[in-house]
């Protein structure tokens, strides 16, 4: 009988090629991943808070800002409009609104929630614009510019029809 003579070879796997690839391409990764920043802004779909107040509680707050065409209306949903803001050389004033809510934050400074109500055919550029304007403001401290809180929980929802552009003049 003859026996086979099994030829067991080993061979090893030739990785050096890989490694070198994954030197240069891992620190250029590292490196270029600082670049790539993700902002994400926590929204929230508008509160239906209808129960009524107790005799011994004032009605809190409840903020709204309005965006239409052709200005901004602040809104108290409990107490009905608070301030109208009209463009100014044909686009919204954010800076108004802004220093309006600072106000509105020095009466109610326990109040951290707005409500952005938007038409359909608003964009998307004056949303946010009209969100990092109710969100935060910068405040001079001892000689240095420090981001502050406004109203920094915000909610989305649709906006009612514009009576003036219905044809009514309120």
């Amino acid at each position: 009988m003859r026996r086979k003579r099994s030829r067991i070879t080993e061979e090893e796997l030739n990785i050096t090629t890989f490694l070198n690839l994954m030197v240069v391409l891992i620190p250029f990764l590292l490196l270029n991943a600082v670049f790539a920043q993700v902002a994400i802004l926590q929204l929230n779909l508008p509160s239906n808070e209808a129960a009524p107040p107790s005799e011994d509680e004032k009605p809190k707050l409840a903020l709204e800002v309005v965006i239409y065409e052709d200005r901004y209306v602040v809104n108290d949903r409990n107490t009905g409009p608070m301030k109208d803001i009209i463009n100014v050389d044909a686009q919204h004033d954010a800076l108004a609104l802004r220093d309006f809510l600072i106000q509105v934050k020095q009466k109610f400074p326990d109040i951290n929630s707005v409500t952005l109500l938007c038409e359909d055919t608003t964009p998307y550029e004056l949303m946010i614009q009209t969100m990092d304007a109710a969100r935060y403001y910068r405040a001079e401290v001892n000689g240095q510019s420090i981001k502050r809180e406004l109203f920094p929980d915000i909610g989305i929802g649709s906006a009612p029809v514009d009576a003036r552009s219905a044809g009514g003049d309120a």
